[in-house]
């Protein structure tokens, strides 16, 4: 490794390549979608961001001359420690040109750094955690990235597991045409009307007016409906208040329910357009006039995201999942929604991935989660 030199990244002239980085791997890749640039400025932390009231990271490149082949982020993520009682370290935000000693050098610097941090094992990828963006895509190529999900060469798995890392976790990406909501079977209709009727179920739509408090509300049920998730962190109040204001723009309220009992939200489902398409063509700058393109006519947009149906702990055995779902395919049909991908979805969710094969969604990108030993 005596040709590659691996620096730690802190002036902003390193920022910039580090940023910059992917557009030269991904050059003459159809399938890459840039990031928004200032949302990964923050996730990264060169810009303030949440996360990192607690949490730290160390990003760093790895370059042969003047070329740089690779970048890394080290992560210690606190919540994750203070949740689990371990001191495991996470790697993100990665990207390498087929280069294994750059590789091996990127690796190694993220280890020394985490090790030094008093981390015992190193996990990933996160970008910055699991409630972000994360998983390394292992199948699924031949195809772009729905919003807010990763994409990567296929050589990336054989640099990651010759630095010592193998499978902890896959995470699943269903795919399917909106049109099969409108046939879903009887019986699922029956059952549906059936919780409504027992327990007084009602779905309604994010609320326009009370805009901040409605999302607020959205990431509280989030954070309340995971405790039993593998690997999950819940977010602070302060990435709450973040990923709120981040959204704002961005949700379609009639893509985004609330079910209640007696005026109590008891569980949502989340959806969000794939802004992808619009984001490459901005470059990911938001500024000075991307910002317009990106939200301009949202519905020309006929791709979705299903993010997440999440109801609260007391109200999980009550089938009100399915009544979520069952209220989203008017919307989503009134909307003229061609394509969607409901993602992701751990390979230990069961329930999850019968539902979604009996309602005849496939699976279509498969992405990994990594560990040390």
């Amino acid at each position: 490794m005596a040709d590659v030199v691996v620096e730690p990244v802190g002036s902003r002239s390193q920022q910039k390549r580090f940023l910059r980085l992917p557009w030269r791997i991904y050059a003459d890749d159809p399938c890459w979608m840039p990031p928004l640039l200032l949302s990964q400025e923050e996730l990264l932390g060169f810009r303030p961001h949440p996360f990192y009231a607690k949490s730290k990271s160390q990003s760093f490149l790895v370059r042969r001359g003047d070329r740089d082949l690779g970048r890394i982020t080290a992560i210690v993520n606190a919540g994750h420690i203070e949740r689990y009682g371990e001191q495991r370290g996470f790697f993100g935000f990665f990207e390498c040109e087929d280069d294994p000693a750059a590789a091996r050098a990127l690796f190694g610097a993220a280890a020394d750094w985490l090790y030094a941090e008093g981390m015992a094992t190193i996990r990933g990828p996160v970008n910055p955690s699991l409630n972000y963006e994360c998983g390394l895509l292992i199948e699924g190529f031949e195809t772009p990235p729905f919003f807010m999900m990763t994409h990567n060469r296929p050589y990336y798995a054989g640099l990651v597991e010759a630095n010592g890392f193998s499978k902890i976790e896959d995470l699943y990406a269903f795919w399917g045409k909106t049109s099969m909501l409108a046939s879903l079977d009887s019986k699922l209709g029956t059952m549906v009307e059936g919780v409504k009727e027992r327990f007084g179920v009602t779905v309604r739509p994010l609320d326009r007016s009370r805009f901040d408090d409605e999302v607020r509300m959205f990431l509280e049920v989030y954070n309340s409906s995971l405790g039993g998730t593998w690997g999950f962190v819940p977010l602070t109040a302060g990435e709450v208040k973040h990923m709120a204001a981040s959204l704002k723009h961005l949700i379609v309220p009639e893509l985004a329910l609330v079910a209640e009992v007696a005026g109590k939200p008891v569980g949502t489902v989340f959806c969000l357009l794939d802004y992808n398409p619009r984001i490459k063509a901005i470059g990911g700058r938001l500024f000075p006039f991307g910002f317009i393109r990106l939200l301009w006519n949202k519905r020309g947009i006929k791709r979705m995201r299903a993010i997440s149906t999440n109801v609260v702990p007391e109200y999980q055995a009550w089938g009100v999942g399915l009544v979520l779902t069952a209220a989203l395919v008017q919307p989503v049909l009134d909307w003229g929604m061609e394509e969607a991908e409901f993602s992701w979805v751990l390979e230990s969710n069961h329930l999850s991935k019968r539902t979604l094969e009996r309602g005849g969604a496939i699976v279509t990108k498969k992405y990994r989660i990594y560990q040390d030993s």
